[in-house]
């Protein structure tokens, strides 16, 4: 019997001639990220399980970005333990105010295909995107990889995804993964991989699966694949030649199969307050805004400020609603830059800040007031996640958002 993404990564991983879902595996872990979050609790578990010294400090990425720049004295500690931890370690791969840890991670060449990554941030799913198998983890089993380079790991259950046909000019990415999201709900895929293919997904480019990917943990996704290609070859500065055995086999066997035709998908939202919450743009026209965030690991790469400059070209952002812009790293900003993104959007009246997770995990730069409303392009719109529960979160695509912005209430893209 042929076998899933997931387990042909896993198969490769381990040495083992096969796996099946359910089986218990060790893997060999390629890489880890720790971000500034959690990198105290990680330190202090690591000293606390008797380790020493990390397996190699080469294999271990550490990234600030959800606390810069910092908001509460608080923050400055985790700055400091990082860099103690950091400096007695010898890390080598140490990122300040560069990015998006889950922007950085592919981009950077960290996160490759067929390898095996951990990281401590739930939306480490993004990296299945360039063929990698990467799942969020908490302190306690990242302290473990620190000290042994290994992790146990259940072979998970694989759904396909199979999406074919042209996209409609208005749909996205976003609009995809959103859909997908409101058809498998919030537990659909717990613990599973999802497999993602077809000519649309083939079509796509590596910006976008990596939209999709990310918010696979949406509905509990252990991971979220798709099979490496020419686009991800040149991404991840790898040959097809080195890659090429990373594909699912025509009789894999899944759990189940799911079909979608691209020319029926349309603009969707998911609205408060989960995010499995789907509806059409269509049905929420004329919502009244008082925000718009462009940005974050799920829409602020080139390609999403490219369709929030064009659908604010030669226009303004309403009055009395505040557009927040955030680029996923430092080196998008400046091709953003270089392209003239960044000059529409803030004659537009758009506030730019700098690479980082701030708003979107509720943190910094934009916190919204009791009952208000915001429409935004990140991955979660929890009550609380970003100002008082009474605020009323929904999310879209970046062009939907930006429309909306001009518009001062939620409208269709254009």
């Amino acid at each position: 019997m042929g076998h899933t993404l997931i387990e042909k990564i896993i198969m490769n991983n381990t040495g083992l001639e096969t796996v099946s879902p359910g089986q218990i595996v060790t893997t060999k872990v390629d890489r880890v990220m720790i971000h500034d979050i959690f990198i105290p609790f990680v330190a202090e578990k690591f000293k606390e399980m008797g380790f020493s010294k990390v397996w190699d400090p080469d294999k271990v990425v550490l990234i600030y970005d959800h606390m810069v720049p910092t908001s509460t004295v608080e923050d400055v500690r985790h700055f400091q333990i990082g860099d103690a931890f950091a400096r007695e370690q010898g890390l080598t791969h140490v990122h300040r105010t560069d990015g998006i840890c889950h922007q950085l991670m592919p981009e950077m060449g960290y996160a490759a295909p067929g390898q095996v990554v951990f990281g401590t941030d739930s939306h480490t799913t993004t990296y299945g995107a360039v063929g990698c198998f990467s799942s969020g983890i908490g302190y306690t089993e990242m302290a473990a990889i620190l000290g042994t380079g290994e992790l146990w790991v259940r072979v998970p259950e694989t759904i396909r995804i199979e999406i074919n046909g042209e996209l409609p000019a208005n749909v996205s990415a976003k609009d995809i993964i959103l859909r997908i999201l409101g058809d498998l709900r919030a537990d659909g895929a717990t613990y599973k991989a999802l497999e993602f293919g077809g000519s649309t997904v083939e079509g796509l480019s590596v910006a976008s699966r990596l939209t999709m990917s990310n918010m696979s943990v949406e509905c509990g996704a252990k991971c979220a694949l798709v099979a490496p290609d020419e686009k991800t070859a040149a991404f991840s500065k790898v040959s097809m030649d080195q890659i090429a055995w990373i594909h699912p086999d025509p009789d894999a066997k899944y759990e189940k199969v799911l079909h979608y035709n691209a020319a029926d998908l349309v603009p969707v939202l998911a609205c408060p307050s989960q995010v499995d919450n789907i509806h059409p743009v269509s049905e929420l026209v004329g919502t009244k805004l008082d925000e718009v965030f462009i940005g974050s690991c799920t829409n602020g790469r080139l390609e999403d400020l490219a369709a929030a400059a064009q659908a604010l070209e030669s226009k303004t952002v309403a009055p009395g609603l505040r557009l927040i812009v955030t680029p996923a790293s430092r080196s998008i900003y400046r091709e953003a830059v270089k392209a003239g993104y960044i000059e529409t959007l803030v004659k537009a009246g758009a506030i730019v800040t700098q690479p980082g997770c701030g708003l979107c995990c509720g943190r910094a730069g934009g916190i919204l007031a009791e009952g208000e409303t915001v429409l935004a392009t990140n991955n979660r719109n929890f009550l609380g996640r970003m100002g008082p529960s009474s605020v009323k979160i929904y999310l879209a695509s970046p062009a939907t958002a930006a429309a909306s912005a001009a518009a001062g209430k939620i409208v269709m893209p254009e």
